[in-house]
């Protein structure tokens, strides 16, 4: 689907066709017909729209003629139905920009381009560089909000997981992992765009908006530290969790030896007086008597030993 939309009066509205000035945006779902009929109309080739279908695109700029073609990685909630995968994954933004319009294409509903159609009527669409910035802004505020979610969900399954050492709290931070993991290498790979488009001004940028660019490149850099704060916190919670079950396992097992010791002397007299044998029958009544009284003080004995040991 194919959205064009247009400053007037002061106002962000959509309209039917393309104008000069107007930022054109693409989402799903996507049909062949109009990515050849806008490759025709603004002489995009038409790879440039078809790459972001790609979800493994990497963070690139290129220049075709007059047109220039960015893609930036955001992130999104994933939405698979698989329980073990990442609670949220990165998406590219393709960014073409021709001699009047700027055209944004999504693969995936995303925050991002929400936060930036509702800024776009503070926006100067023939100011085309800084609408790109703007669009780089709001994927760094989108990884930033993504992550203190991330944060969040860490620390609730966390505290679950001391009370409960439940699989399914595991499995989550196994999911929470895997979504850092996504977002290390996407703020990286986006890191590295900003610094290139910077050193080679790619889009021709005034000096004020460079001091953008580099304000944008060190949020995108504190996002990456937070980033792989975070997996380290996580990974070091995982080794302590590991530790916990293991001294936990051990526990059990000292408990579990603890009572089959005091159960054995018992267990054994219980044996020996129910073999089918004369000693059975020679054995006067009061000696059976001592006996369980031995073997029953043997066993306090014993169980008051592992008390003192700290095994129950």
């Amino acid at each position: 689907m194919i959205q064009y939309f247009k400053i007037i009066n002061q106002q962000t509205i959509e309209i039917d066709k393309l104008e000069n000035g107007t930022w054109v945006n693409l989402v799903p779902p996507f049909k062949e017909e109009e990515f050849i009929e806008l490759s025709n109309a603004l002489t995009i080739p038409i790879e440039f729209l078809r790459d972001s279908l790609d979800i493994d695109e990497r963070p690139r700029f290129e220049l075709y003629d007059n047109t220039k073609f960015i893609v930036i990685k955001t992130p999104t909630e994933n939405n698979s139905f698989n329980d073990s995968d990442a609670f949220y994954i990165t998406i590219p933004i393709c960014i073409i920009l021709t001699d009047h319009q700027i055209v944004t294409v999504n693969s995936f509903d995303n925050g991002a381009i929400k936060k930036f159609l509702n800024s776009f009527q503070r926006r100067n669409p023939e100011n085309r560089s800084m609408m790109v910035l703007k669009i780089f802004e709001k994927v760094v505020q989108n990884f930033m909000e993504f992550l203190k979610e991330v944060n969040q969900r860490r620390n609730k399954y966390e505290t679950s997981l001391y009370e409960s050492n439940s699989n399914e709290d595991l499995l989550n931070l196994m999911r929470i992992q895997k979504s850092l993991v996504y977002f290390i290498t996407a703020l990286r790979s986006n890191e590295m765009l900003l610094m290139k488009l910077e050193r080679t001004n790619f889009l021709g940028l005034t000096d004020e908006e460079k001091e953008f660019m580099l304000d944008l490149i060190v949020d995108t850099s504190q996002a990456l530290e937070m980033a792989n704060t975070y997996t380290n916190i996580l990974t070091s919670s995982q080794y302590a969790f590991n530790s916990i079950i293991s001294n936990h396992a051990n526990t059990v097992m000292k408990r579990l030896s603890a009572i089959t010791i005091i159960l054995l002397l018992p267990i054994l007299v219980a044996i020996i007086f129910s073999m089918n044998t004369l000693i059975t029958i020679s054995i006067p009544s009061f000696t059976f008597n001592i006996t369980i009284a031995v073997t029953i003080i043997i066993s306090v004995i014993i169980s008051t030993y592992f008390i003192k040991k700290k095994w129950f």
